[in-house]
């Protein structure tokens, strides 16, 4: 079959593909944790389901406006400006089909074909790929796990160039769980408006955070917020990631474009999803205060896992819900990659986590504390069990 090289470029998502791998196990009777999600492990709020069926149930079955329905964006706008201090109105914002097409959107709109997007390794995946779908080139700016996975600026600075049109930001950030702190992204906010750049602002993961509240860039001042994309949503914060809800809030002429692009791809959102959506903006913050310190204790009970494993170490995160574990010294002589040791754990240990490769962080692996304290208990056993056979003769 004659695919386009666009579409014969595309990777598939790694992330999906080790939990495709798990569920098929699990299919065939095995006992595998799967410690590869990207979703938290807790019910959506019960406010939030009992506003979609009444809007089920009132008729609002429709489609709605491409940028979502009213009440919502201005939630958004009031929410940004609130709780983040980011200038925002109901004109500014677009609802989309989760804060992946929200990245889409912000890429589609900006970039030419040629123009390059600074990044910072490790990053989600799926942040390349996009970036590539939209004719621009990724420019990789390496973060080291000893830097606490935060950016050198003067490596940030050294990748600026004549191409260069955006700087991606994750913060908190999948796969790290790293926060930029405020002097960072005052710098790299310095810089984009030295040299003319959009700042995109993932802040996925911006309510489940252990140390200081992550920072919003458009927050540092209108000149910055100007030249702004922030994006957010509902799936992390609320647990509503099936329910495929996310926003970007612009410049008004960035968001017209997204808007338009928007209305040849999928239209509006589901419609009985964004009054879920509503319903969760809408909760008072101590709803998502449990969630967020049930996290934390998971976090600092795989840390304390992670250091009595023999060849494991892990920085630890100030956010999200993932630990990126260093395997390197581990590979070797046995395995040739990160990639190869994740497949002999899912087989040998019948636990699946997602190798560090996918992210950009070869010798390294993400596992996901978004599960319940027995199974993360079990899984570490027998990660510790299957790494202490590795020392085993032959």
């Amino acid at each position: 079959m004659n695919l386009s090289s666009r579409a014969s470029q595309i990777a598939p998502s790694p992330t999906l593909a080790v939990a495709a791998r798990a569920r098929e196990l699990k299919a065939q009777g095995i006992d595998v944790i799967s410690l590869a999600a990207g979703e938290p492990d807790f019910a959506t709020p019960a406010p939030v389901c009992e506003a979609a069926i009444a809007a089920l149930k009132s008729g609002y079955t429709k489609y709605t406006p491409t940028a979502g329905i009213g009440e919502l964006r201005a939630a958004i706008a009031e929410k940004l400006q609130r709780d983040n201090g980011v200038p925002s109105s109901p004109g500014q914002v677009v609802v989309s089909c989760g804060a992946k097409q929200a990245v889409f959107g912000a890429l589609f709109s900006l970039l030419d074909p040629g123009d390059e997007v600074i990044l910072f390794a490790p990053y989600w995946p799926t942040y390349t790929e996009q970036i590539r779908l939209a004719g621009g080139i990724p420019r990789v700016v390496r973060c080291s796990s000893e830097a606490g996975f935060l950016p050198d600026f003067e490596a940030v600075s050294e990748a600026v160039n004549a191409r260069t049109k955006a700087i991606l930001l994750n913060s908190p950030c999948n796969p790290t769980g790293a926060v930029f702190p405020r002097q960072t992204l005052e710098r790299i906010a310095l810089l984009s408006e030295q040299h003319g750049l959009w700042l995109i602002s993932d802040e996925i993961y911006e309510k489940l955070y252990f140390g200081e509240r992550p920072l919003s860039p458009a927050s540092l001042g209108e000149q910055v917020a100007g030249r702004t994309v922030t994006i957010g949503g509902c799936s992390k914060s609320y647990s509503m990631t099936g329910w495929r809800i996310g926003y970007s809030s612009s410049p008004p002429a960035v968001a017209q474009a997204i808007c338009a692009l928007q209305d040849q791809v999928n239209g509006n959102a589901t419609s009985f999803a964004q009054y879920g959506a509503l319903a969760a903006l809408n909760l008072p913050e101590d709803d998502v205060a449990p969630m967020r310190e049930e996290f934390r204790v998971r976090r600092d009970f795989a840390l304390h896992e992670v250091a009595t494993i023999d060849g494991m170490s892990c920085h630890p995160p100030s956010g999200a819900f993932y630990l990126l574990i260093d395997v390197r010294s581990l590979l070797t002589p046995r395995f040739d990659s990160d990639v190869a040791f994740c497949e002999w754990l899912i087989e040998e240990a019948r636990v699946a986590t997602v190798p560090g490769s996918a992210f950009d962080a070869p010798g390294f692996l993400r596992l996901s504390f978004a599960t319940s304290r027995e199974e993360l208990t079990e899984a570490f056993a027998r990660i510790r069990d299957a790494v202490a056979s590795l020392k085993v003769p032959q």
